[in-house]
């Protein structure tokens, strides 16, 4: 359990069914509304080519322009697909949006999940295990000032910004990987379950990779650990069980086809097998207490994903979340610490 409550974060993949330029406009929108509200951090996700898994296939450059529409809340990438990127770019764009920005970058990084998506890169999907912890180690180099070739180091330099990689992982392997460097911890809303233990809870598929990443850190490392929930908050149930009922079942689907096991039943089915805590505030806050891991966290990063509801909806799930279930849960906001500092 950690000594403080986690602080709050918004997570938008991008999936309004509206043109790409609406895309865009409507994730603005929420994110300035989540720092209106007194979010502490904005992820967002990267995804090449496949409209339907999300529209922003280069983050930093989103990122930039937030930064320049907002103040206070941080921005961060959920996460860049690493082996499809050149390490000392990627250096070289964070470093800029970093100074952007005013400080407010933090890199969140994975080895990527869509098979296809590899082969536009000249990259062997069953190769990104390695291709991923090589150009790792190349950007934590550039990061901390390091030669990156013929005696060349970034400029502009980059500050503390190797104080703030993250690694998204599924397995204790990826833990321990994320803590040996001290790098943050990123845990997803939903993972695979075992073949053989289907119903085995999100907590005990998760609480193993904290033990290796925590038994890895350097002792001088507090850490960072970020869960993302999805979490969609209404002012009543059946207007929740009404979006509901299309995203997750459409949700569902694409996670049948990454191999994940998710059985075909009742809605209510659906919301317990893709680890889903929606309904009224009170309602979410007493589904988020009974999740064992967030009691581990230093982040909760919620996004409405797969409920998918729309953009106006959204706001509202925003607007619930922070003023109602947050309290509820003695998980302040960043306007709370600033009124009591």
């Amino acid at each position: 359990m950690t000594d403080t409550p986690p602080t709050l974060a918004f997570f938008t993949r991008l999936l309004d069914e509206v043109p790409a330029a609406q895309r865009y406009d409507n994730a603005i929108e929420q994110i300035r509304h989540a720092e209106r509200f007194g979010i502490g951090r904005a992820w967002v996700a990267q995804h090449h080519f496949r409209y339907a898994e999300g529209g922003l296939p280069s983050p930093l450059v989103f990122l930039a322009h937030v930064a320049a529409l907002t103040t206070e809340i941080r921005l961060a990438t959920g996460i860049i697909t690493l082996p499809l990127e050149d390490a000392v770019r990627v250096a070289e764009d964070a470093v800029v949006a970093d100074l952007l920005s005013g400080g407010r970058i933090d890199l969140g990084l994975g080895s990527g999940g869509t098979p296809s998506s590899f082969i536009p890169f000249g990259q062997d999907p069953k190769e990104k295990a390695q291709v991923y912890d090589e150009k790792l180690a190349a950007l934590q180099n550039a990061l901390r000032g390091g030669d990156v070739g013929a005696g060349n180091t970034l400029n502009p330099e980059p500050g503390t910004l190797a104080d703030r990689i993250w690694q998204a992982t599924f397995s204790a392997f990826g833990g321990t990987r994320a803590g040996v460097p001290g790098d943050g911890l990123l845990l997803s809303r939903t993972q695979p379950r075992p073949a053989d233990a289907p119903e085995t809870s999100l907590a005990d598929v998760q609480n193993p990779i904290i033990d290796a990443y925590l038994a890895a850190l350097p002792a001088d490392v507090a850490p960072r650990i970020t869960a993302s929930r999805t979490v969609f908050v209404a002012d009543t149930r059946a207007e929740a069980l009404r979006w509901a009922e299309q995203g997750l079942r459409k949700g569902a689907e694409g996670l049948r086809r990454s191999g994940q096991v998710i059985p075909d039943g009742s809605l209510e089915d659906l919301i317990r097998h893709t680890d889903t805590h929606l309904g009224t505030p009170e309602e979410v806050a007493e589904s988020l207490a009974a999740d064992a891991t967030l009691g581990r966290v230093t982040e909760v990063a919620f996004q409405v994903h797969s409920v998918d509801a729309p953009h106006e909806q959204v706001l509202r799930s925003i607007e619930l979340f922070a003023s109602e279930v947050a309290p509820t849960l003695g998980w302040g906001t960043r306007v709370d610490a600033e009124v009591t500092a």
